[in-house]
């Protein structure tokens, strides 16, 4: 029986709020089944009291210097810094993940911390001295008040720390909305921000479903809604937002593929296809899910990571030897290992079935590591997002077929290539048609001072998120024309000027 001491509420002005919300879902320890707690789900008056707050708070902080922003975030950068520890185990206890992986999500995470500690500099406008006779036009970007992010369950750290970094450093309330399924890490993010000197309603987190997304979507005094998750849900999410006047950056989902030439250190890309492929069970936008083998490579490349995936140690992501956890759900790691079936109807070959690996039946929600060869483009298991620890072969005549293949995909989030040739290696990165590219690199995530985000359905709306887009996408520009006579101001200070 879950106690009281076990309800996960919201985080609402500074402080756990409960609303007047009735329901509540389970939440679980994906290794080994159990429901750990339960976590309120916010209807529609509870968004609007966050919303309510938000707006309060908007003002007072959009006004406050960027000086003394700048202060707070740094705070914000050393509590988290502290915190990271006790932020990844959250993680590994109701994802699953290893906790290394944790450990990483929240470093990566705190790149976008660090690129909002440098906001003052990133906001600074343009200035044009006598741009007419006695004019001077310049401009400067303001904040656009109340902003809300819709995070997925696989990196309940990272993503949202992706969005409410440069909106809180950009002057704006921000509501986050993470998933139900991991609710924990995001309040513990929330007293770490509020601990650091972020005034209370500037940053917000309602728990919930699908209503209280509904209500972030149209509610009409929040500005700008950022997603991350499937690509339907982007899809009905980029579509609800804009029809209510707001701005959106919506990232979907993706079919990352791993083109390998022939003349690759082999060893090194069947390493680097089962690390991206089976990191986080495979539950990563980024994941490696497809690899493209170009003429003789394809031998050589599935012996190889068939033989690695047989060393891989699955279990608890608290066990420091174990290097693979469990899928979040049961529901989803059976809807994950029907595609086993389905692609050998469809006329593929498991090389690997990971149903059959002896944690697959245990009380956790794990399936081992899964490897299927002689893919078609046709398949199921090639044309959905699997997001599972499932990795397609497809076979390639040669580097032309290779990006043509990537290219019809409908997905454009990420590709990467391994290979020698120089030459190879710069037509595809300036040929293939995805927002990430890799270079004997698998996963392509940007460092937090460029910008995340894919081409095709892997994105909806102009933005990407974190980095220089996301100080945009978190702003309004305004531009002045001035004209002035000559001052006439005079005034003695010896003191040191200080910010404030």
């Amino acid at each position: 029986m879950i106690g009281a001491v076990d309800r996960i509420s919201h985080w609402i002005a500074g402080v756990e709020f409960s609303g007047s919300g009735a329901r509540r879902a389970p939440v679980f320890n994906p290794a080994t089944g159990e429901q750990t707690a339960d976590v309120l789900l916010a209807d529609g008056e509870d968004v609007d009291a966050a919303v309510d707050v938000a707006c309060e708070a908007a003002g007072p902080w959009g006004e406050t210097s960027l000086a003394r922003r700048t202060q707070i975030l740094f705070a914000v950068r050393g509590l988290l810094d502290e915190r990271r520890r006790d932020l990844a185990r959250l993680i590994t206890l109701e994802h699953g993940k290893v906790f290394s992986d944790a450990l990483g999500e929240v470093a990566r995470g705190l790149e976008n911390v660090e690129f909002a500690c440098g906001i003052a500099s990133h906001l600074a406008g343009r200035y044009s001295e006598q741009a007419s006779s006695g004019l001077d036009v310049y401009s400067f970007r303001q904040p656009l008040g109340v902003v809300a992010g819709i995070t997925p369950f696989n990196f309940p750290v990272m993503v949202p720390m992706w969005m409410l970094a440069n909106a809180i450093a950009c002057g704006n309330a921000f509501i986050l909305k993470p998933s139900e399924k991991v609710p924990r890490a995001p309040m513990l993010l929330a007293g770490i921000l509020g601990e650091a000197g972020v005034p209370d309603g500037v940053f917000n987190v309602v728990n919930g479903d699908r209503v209280a997304v509904e209500r972030i979507l149209e509610h009409p005094a929040i500005r700008a809604v950022s997603f991350v998750g499937s690509t339907p849900v982007a899809h009905h999410v980029y579509e609800e937002a804009s029809r209510s006047g707001k701005r959106v950056q919506a990232l979907g989902g993706a079919k990352n593929h791993m083109v390998i030439l022939p003349d690759a250190d082999l060893e090194q890309a069947a390493d680097a296809a089962v690390s991206a492929a089976f990191g986080s069970a495979g539950e990563r936008c980024m994941a490696i899910s497809v690899v493209v083998a170009v003429g003789g490579s394809a031998g050589p490349v599935v012996g190889g990571i068939a033989e690695r995936i047989g060393r891989l140690r699955i279990g608890d992501g608290l066990d420091p030897e174990t290097e693979m956890g469990p899928l979040i759900t049961a529901e989803h790691r059976n809807r994950v290992a029907s595609y086993l079936d389905g692609a050998t109807s469809q006329g593929a070959r498991v090389v690997v079935d990971g149903r059959s690996h002896p944690m697959a039946g245990g009380p956790g929600f794990f399936l081992g590591p899964c490897l299927i060869d002689e893919v078609t483009p046709q398949m199921d298991c090639y044309r959905d997002e699997i997001f599972g620890p499932v990795l397609s072969v497809v076979h390639a005549e040669d580097l032309t077929g290779a990006i043509d293949l990537v290219n019809a995909s409908q997905w454009g989030n990420g590709a990467a290539i391994f290979t020698r040739d120089g030459g190879a290696a710069r037509r595809f990165q300036h040929e293939v048609q995805a927002g990430m590219v890799g270079v004997n690199v698998p996963i392509p995530v940007p460092v937090g001072h460029f910008s995340f985000g894919g081409w095709k359905q892997s994105l909806l709306g102009d933005a990407h998120v974190y980095g220089p887009d996301s100080v945009a996408f978190y702003t309004r520009p305004k531009v002045v024309t001035s004209r002035w006579p000559d001052p006439l101001w005079r005034a003695i200070d010896l003191g040191f000027p200080e910010n404030d």
